[in-house]
């Protein structure tokens, strides 16, 4: 599984996981839900303390992954797979342009 923590204007709002089987789950952060219920980082994705499944990633993380030049940089600088898009999401989206920020949790900090 990988993970990371999600980012709205430096708060914390939640985590999105890609299990082992392919499925994208992400669950606002349960002190989000209570002191930000109606700061929801896409139209698509309303605060929630239910999480989201989807078997491909949200079109909403899809899109904070750069493209063109930029994305094959990254590409080659991290040797990403351009498929592999959970993985373009935790290398590139740490600071994006605009208020959300993916920042990966490292595996050895799960357990």
């Amino acid at each position: 599984m990988r993970h990371g923590k999600v980012y709205y204007k430096d708060h914390l709002a939640g985590m999105i996981t890609e299990t082992d089987e392919g499925e994208y789950i992400f669950h606002y952060d349960r002190i989000y839900v209570k002191e930000h219920p109606k700061d929801f980082i896409t139209f698509t994705m309303p605060v929630s303390e239910k999480p989201y499944t989807s078997q491909r990633l949200f079109p909403f993380f899809e899109g904070l992954i750069p493209e063109g030049w930029l994305l094959e940089i990254a590409i080659k600088n991290w040797k990403i797979n351009p498929n592999d898009r959970m993985g373009l999401l935790l290398a590139c989206c740490q600071n994006c342009i605009g208020a959300v920020g993916v920042v990966p949790i490292p595996e050895e900090d799960e357990k």
